[in-house]
């Protein structure tokens, strides 16, 4: 779903014209004929979503002051543009002083009007996006914080927020990238533990001989290497929120020790003579089917459903399209202030390609691919050519319909296109890796390393982090051995 934009003028014809002019843009229009109404739309009890309005000033009844002042006693922050025929600065003033982010003279040129709208939107969005950035690092991230306008997220917002207000253990699913983390940060900051420590482990990111150390914690000369106390994750989060991502990864052996701190509310040390006990509330996530992993044995059944008490799905970001425009322009703002560039927003083309594409690597892959076509850009409007590196990573592949089960590798090609250059990154099936050439020679260092990240590309569905991460290098190292591959390979 696009932007939507409310439109308050008592003139139809101007209402119309304007109407036009929004949708034009790509915007949705929401259209009323008097202050009171534009009022009741932005707060009585069928209120919809409005990310900016367009307000005439002079009005019967309930003028676009009015109007002004009424939001402001409701708190709400949407942006306003202000029109009038008279141009006075008395009135710009007026209208600036109550809080209008802009002012037009009528009749409004659609390029004036154009620039506002978009102008009201990146300030909106990046003031939206201080504000994440502030609840986050404090801790006090809300669900009020999480972008989305789509439907399929009402119901898991709703349960999150159930389980905010206890101290239920919840399990957040949903594939890499779709915000799990997000979720849980929302969780811990409407909780009463919102004053206390928020600390996230990521499972499957320690090595199996430190899981115990790092999460319990371990006494001096515990082992070797222990030169000194270590308190654990679970100490650093007393009172607060643990959250454990990828909870699915952890060995069995420390999977013991979790039902013990989850079942007694202590905790053991590695090393220690006695429990130590804890105050914490556990929050975990995984991207895999829990269910198959206790099948399989490589999770316990009873640490299983302790974790599962309630379960929130995140659904992927290609089943919640409608996402996608506001987190794009999110993402736009945030970065174009980051990397101190100047791009006006994202044209409707490349808006309408975005909103199309699947995403297999979700909001993450979604917020990468803005990344680097800001970082890459030579325009004053990002356009579909900005993204080719990105649109040919989106296809989805058809094998993988469980979202929560990963296959360890892909039988369906997938062909991404890297750096919008000619550089097809095919899949070679596992384990076919020839180290010689048809004369049985040594094949040169640069194809091998050349057919390594193809296969790797395509195991990991063209999640350039992902690849990154299991082949130790960085992503600006990634891209660039891709530019040069793409360079060598013959027209």
């Amino acid at each position: 779903m696009a932007a939507t934009i409310l439109i308050a003028d008592d003139d139809a014809i101007q209402r119309r014209l304007i109407e036009n002019m929004v949708q034009r843009f790509g915007y949705e229009a929401v259209v009323v004929e008097s202050g009171d109404a534009a009022v009741a739309m932005l707060t009585g009890a069928e209120a919809q979503t409005i990310d900016a309005v367009v307000l005439d000033l002079v009005m019967p009844g309930l003028d676009g002051m009015g109007v002004l002042a009424a939001m402001r006693d409701a708190g709400l922050a949407i942006p306003v543009i202000v029109q009038t025929a008279h141009g006075g600065i008395d009135n710009v003033i007026s209208a600036m002083r109550a809080g209008a982010h802009d002012f037009v003279v009528k009749p409004v040129g659609v390029e004036r009007l154009q620039v506002s709208l978009r102008n009201a939107l990146n300030a909106s969005a990046m003031k939206g996006e201080l504000q994440r950035i502030r609840h986050s690092r404090d801790g006090r991230l809300t669900f009020s914080d999480i972008i989305t306008r789509s439907q399929a997220m009402d119901s898991v917002l709703a349960t999150a927020k159930k389980a905010a207000a206890s101290t239920i253990p919840v399990l957040i699913e949903g594939e890499s990238g779709v915000g799990k983390e997000l979720i849980a940060r929302a969780i811990h900051g409407t909780g009463e533990r919102s004053s206390k420590p928020f600390v996230a482990v990521n499972c499957g990111a320690i090595p199996d001989n430190l899981v115990e150390s790092i999460l319990f914690g371990h006494e001096k000369g515990a082992f070797t290497g222990a030169t000194e106390r270590h308190a654990g994750k679970f100490s650093e989060a007393s009172g607060g929120t643990l959250f454990l991502d990828e909870v699915s990864e952890l060995p069995l052996a420390a999977q013991v020790k979790l039902l013990r701190a989850l079942q007694q509310s202590e905790i053991e040390p590695v090393g220690g003579r006695k429990p130590v006990k804890i105050d914490v509330r556990i929050v975990s996530a995984t991207n895999r089917n829990l269910i198959e992993r206790v099948k399989s044995g490589h999770f316990r059944e009873d640490l299983f459903y302790r974790l599962h008490v309630l379960p929130v799905t995140i659904p992927p970001l290609r089943a919640r399209r409608e996402d996608i425009p506001h987190l794009l322009r999110h993402f736009l703002v945030r970065f174009c202030a980051e990397e101190n560039r100047t791009i006006s927003g994202i044209s409707g083309e490349a808006m309408a390609m975005l909103s199309r594409a699947d995403w297999p690597g979700n909001i993450r892959q979604l917020e990468n691919a803005v990344y680097r076509a800001v970082v890459m850009s030579d325009g004053e409007e990002l356009t579909p050519d900005d993204f080719a590196h990105a649109a040919a990573m989106t296809a989805y592949p058809a094998e993988a319909a469980d979202p929560l089960t990963i296959a360890p590798q892909h039988s369906t090609p997938i062909t991404p296109m890297v750096s919008g250059s000619d550089f097809p990154i095919a899949p070679v099936p596992a384990g076919s890796l020839s180290m010689l050439t048809a004369t049985g020679e040594m094949r040169p260092l640069e194809e091998l390393e050349t057919e390594i990240i193809r296969f790797a590309i395509a195991h990991y569905r063209g999640q350039m982090s992902e690849v990154a991460r299991r082949l130790k290098i960085g992503r600006s190292t990634l891209y660039r051995k891709l530019d040069e591959n793409a360079t060598e390979e013959p027209s």
